[in-house]
């Protein structure tokens, strides 16, 4: 399975790590520089989360993100289903 919220869509994001050198203005020195800049991925808070879904009286595993688990404890696991199967994923 790929890294991505089921729910909300998350994905890992591409970003950079930068190497920074030098005496920060507040300790009296020139100032910090970046010396270098990596690329790096930035993942996505996801977890493997078994649910009870008692319209159907069984559980549902679902990839979610930490945000996503937020939605459905605001509006509820059968709103949150029912929005993913009109999507088209197979739940």
């Amino acid at each position: 399975m790929s890294k991505k919220c089921q729910v909300t869509g998350k994905t890992p994001v591409r970003g950079y790590k930068y190497a920074i050198r030098g005496i920060a203005k507040k300790k009296k020195g020139i100032g910090l520089k970046v010396t270098g800049k990596t690329k790096r991925r930035f993942q996505p808070n996801l977890f493997k989360k078994r649910f009870w879904f008692e319209e159907e009286n069984r559980f549902i595993t679902l990839k979610l993100s930490a945000s996503a688990m937020r939605n459905i404890d605001k509006a509820g696991l059968s709103t949150i289903v029912r929005d993913l199967r009109k999507e088209g994923q197979k739940i």
